[in-house]
């Protein structure tokens, strides 16, 4: 039957996410995904440090009527990763949801905002395990199982720093390149075997970590968190599925207009990380856009 299901999958309609699993689910914009996919009918597996705040916002989920799995773990461990998944996919009468149709890699963190050179490197490197290392691992336990039933779904909390050059918290920035091309990756080896996968910046929403950034002292105007909420609950529908290895910012895009845009898109590497040529003459020109 799962060969059945994979063949099925490939170059056809992946059924919409019954199931989801969301990374730093106990509070700020994993709490809100977490919610808003139980509002949209989703049962839900909550994966934090912070045990007693998962266990809030599992009730918050059962609340709403959905299954709620609370699965404490650092993203970083690997055996507490797999042992996650693992819980998660179990069947409902072992306390599982079945499966994870989509995972959700939200958990973050970000360094100190200094330039390299001040940069502690114990943290640097801390930041990159939290942001690159996590996402590795809960897809590379995820995804497997999702293949398998013909499909399933990815997205990555990436931010504007995945796109652009950073003077400062140089791990941050790092660390959601990075991450854009895990999604990218993911994207290319899997979208045959049914596999969608959605890079998506939050744009700036106001939560714990933002609110301690020099960045955004003074700052008035926030990113409100409902519009993630409502990409990602798009994508989690199939809404977005031509999006598939996009990288797509809540501060400008909404599901209505990325329908549009991928309807009209010409681009050969359409909202995907490229080396841009220096002038229209750049030898290397024909190189970087031609894939």
């Amino acid at each position: 039957m799962a060969d059945e299901a994979t063949v099925a999958g490939r170059g056809g309609t992946v059924p919409p996410a019954r199931t989801a699993l969301v990374t730093g689910a106990s509070r700020g914009i994993g709490r809100a995904l977490a919610l808003g996919l139980a509002r949209a009918g989703l049962d839900v597996a909550l994966v934090a440090r912070d045990a007693a705040r998962l266990a809030e916002v599992a009730r918050e989920v059962r609340d709403l009527g959905r299954t709620a799995v609370e699965l404490p773990a650092d993203v970083t461990d690997a055996a507490a990763v797999a042992t996650a998944v693992r819980a998660a996919e179990a069947p409902a009468s072992d306390g599982g949801l079945g499966s994870v149709d989509l995972l959700v890699n939200n958990a973050g963190r970000i360094d100190a905002e200094v330039p390299l050179w001040e940069a502690d490197p114990d943290e640097w490197w801390s930041v990159l395990e939290t942001n690159v290392r996590g996402p590795f691992l809960l897809a590379r336990h995820a995804v497997p199982g999702m293949l398998a039933r013909g499909g399933g779904r990815v997205v990555d909390l990436n931010s504007g720093a995945g796109s652009h050059d950073s003077a400062d918290a140089t791990a941050y920035n790092a660390s959601k390149t990075a991450l854009m091309r895990l999604g990218a990756g993911l994207h290319a080896a899997g979208h045959d075997r049914g596999l969608r996968v959605l890079e998506v910046a939050p744009g700036v929403v106001r939560t714990d970590m933002t609110g301690a950034m020099r960045a955004h002292e003074g700052r008035t105007e926030w990113t409100p968190v409902e519009r993630t909420v409502d990409l990602v609950t798009a994508f989690a529908r199939g809404d977005l599925d031509a999006c598939s290895g996009w990288f797509v910012r809540a501060s400008h895009d909404t599901p209505e207009s990325l329908v549009r845009l991928a309807g009209d898109a010409t681009a050969p590497a359409a909202r995907r990380l490229r080396v841009q040529p220096a002038a229209d003459d750049d030898p290397l020109g024909p190189v970087l856009t031609g894939r």
